[in-house]
């Protein structure tokens, strides 16, 4: 056993995290899944934004009808999820986040989710299209956006009442997101 004045050998691939710098992989900020309380993820998402951490919460509208009224409400698109950015070393301000659960990952390690996959989610939003939750799928035709605002995106295409439709997987998660297009807009990858 040895004691804190006695010198240790130099291992190789070993550091303390905070002697790791800017070249290690958990000091990068990344997007991560992280799991809510059932229908908590307004509150988590209020309570990320009091703690300053970069959150992502997409909502999509729908329309209720009561006896009395009709109603427009934002509903999450991924109901159970929270998209965040940090950090990995970071992720205990996110675990003490009430209503927060657990970061989504393997083997006791958060997965990161692709960029790609949160900006494309984030383009929808902000052009305005409809969306809405679809089943998980993937597997189908996979196409491309070839004009127009969300052009580049990719997803399964489907047609549902006589529409095309792009249907969007977050693959981590294992829950996918449906957007309308104009079939002349898209192409065969």
């Amino acid at each position: 056993m040895l004691n804190d004045t006695e010198a240790r050998p130099f291992q190789p691939g070993f550091a303390a995290p905070l002697e790791r710098g800017l070249l290690d992989p958990d000091a990068v900020s990344q997007w991560y899944a992280v799991c809510t309380r059932s229908n908590h993820e307004k509150c988590a998402a209020a309570q990320l934004d009091l703690r300053s951490i970069e959150h992502f919460l997409p909502l999509y509208e729908t329309v209720r009808n009561w006896k009395d009224r009709r109603k427009r409400l934002e509903f999450p698109l991924f109901p159970g999820y929270i998209f965040v950015r940090i950090a990995l070393q970071e992720r205990m301000r996110v675990l003490l986040t009430p209503g927060i659960v657990r970061l989504v990952g393997f083997d006791n390690r958060p997965a990161a989710l692709p960029i790609e996959e949160i900006e494309a989610l984030r383009s929808v939003l902000v052009h305005g299209v409809h969306s809405e939750p679809h089943p998980y799928l993937s597997v189908g035709r996979r196409v491309r956006i070839t004009r127009g605002a969300l052009a580049g995106m990719e997803g399964v295409l489907i047609r549902k009442k006589g529409r095309v439709r792009l249907v969007l997987s977050i693959d981590l998660i294992r829950q996918s997101a449906m957007i309308e297009v104009d079939s002349a807009d898209v192409g065969v990858i």
